[in-house]
């Protein structure tokens, strides 16, 4: 007589062909060498996805938008429903998790130069989810209604807002009119739980496909003897725990600091005192605070945005222009591109939390 679970494989596995999966995560083997740790972020960044997903899944069923309705259905989650202060806090967590683990794939990936041939595709799926990420912070941000959001959301769109040309469209676009209203509400939620979400899982079907066909990528200098590990099970068990360890983590930080609520928004109240964007866009508000207010006749706050912009489309573009198969002159110099890409959002993020 067979156990219960070998009967349920072989029912399964006769309709679904579960043995050529098996067979394929038996062949495959990922490179170990002293940058293998990097290959686990972007495990931990899908993690970190699925409980927002699965935390704001619970949080919807609670969830009221609107101007008169939205902070205090999100105050009821915390205050009256069942654990609904831990989900919350739990899924506001994540997604300041999400994004560090995404920080750190990204340029993991940019310093071993993982993204070049045939891996083009993969990067720039890659960048798409984190400027994804980015924006589903920035929508989620307001959706709890507050004050603090309010205002972070109005400042957020007026510097949208500031991009020549474009600019005064895509505010208007964000905020469904001229002002920060309920309508800016109902369009953020609609962003984002449908629009962002569906636009993600594509992005992340083609990123984790392109994965798999194309395996993890080895580091330049390795040559023959690479020593490799079986993706099943050993480098999928040690994902795992990492998983558990964030997990854990994350747990922690949920019940230890939960996530506030403060004071429902007042469009006709004044904005507080020393308001800031979240921690992800701090070093390029603070960026912002130093540029002169006016170069050569242009707005500095526009030519800032203008250079962001430009910096990030040609980061997103990397693998198309930077074509060399071994690290020479140019590799240096993308090496220390990186480094002080990492050394100014750091130091300008702590410089921009402390003032």
């Amino acid at each position: 007589m067979k156990p219960v679970w070998k009967r349920l494989y072989d029912w399964v596995d006769e309709r679904v062909e579960l043995g050529g999966l098996v067979e394929f995560l038996g062949k495959k083997y990922v490179p170990v060498h002293r940058h293998s740790i990097w290959y686990y972020f972007g495990g931990v960044s899908l993690f970190l996805f699925i409980i927002q997903v699965t935390t704001g899944i619970l949080l919807l069923l609670y969830y009221k938008s609107g101007e008169e309705l939205a902070f205090e259905s999100v105050q009821f989650i915390t205050s009256k429903v069942q654990f609904g202060w831990l989900i919350r806090s739990v899924h506001s967590w994540a997604a300041n998790l999400f994004i560090l683990a995404a920080f750190i794939h990204m340029f993991s990936v940019y310093f071993t130069r993982a993204y070049r041939k045939p891996r083009e595709i993969t990067w720039i799926t890659g960048m798409l989810m984190f400027f994804l990420g980015l924006f589903f912070g920035f929508s989620g941000y307001l959706l709890p209604w507050n004050e603090l959001a309010f205002f972070a959301t109005k400042v957020g769109t007026d510097i949208a807002g500031a991009i020549p040309i474009i600019g005064k469209p895509v505010m208007i676009f964000l905020r469904g009119g001229e002002d920060v209203t309920g309508a800016t509400l109902s369009r953020m939620f609609g962003f984002h739980i449908a629009i962002l979400p569906g636009i993600f899982s594509v992005c992340l079907g083609i990123h984790l496909l392109l994965v798999q066909r194309q395996g993890m990528s080895e580091p330049e200098e390795s040559g023959k003897d690479m020593k490799t590990m079986p993706f099943f099970p050993n480098f999928l068990l040690r994902d795992l725990l990492l998983w558990l360890l964030v997990m854990n983590v994350l747990a922690i930080l949920a019940v230890i600091f939960p996530w506030e609520l403060g004071h429902k928004a007042d469009a006709f109240a004044s904005a507080p005192a020393g308001i800031k964007p979240e921690w992800y866009f701090l070093f390029m508000f603070q960026m912002l605070k130093y540029i002169p207010a006016k170069i050569l006749s242009i707005d500095g706050e526009v030519l800032g945005i203008l250079v962001f912009s430009a910096a990030g489309l040609l980061w997103t573009l990397v693998p198309f222009w930077d074509r060399e198969t071994k690290r020479g002159t140019r590799g240096r110099f993308l090496t220390y591109v990186g480094i002080a890409a990492v050394v100014c959002i750091i130091s300008l993020t702590i410089v921009g939390w402390l003032s």
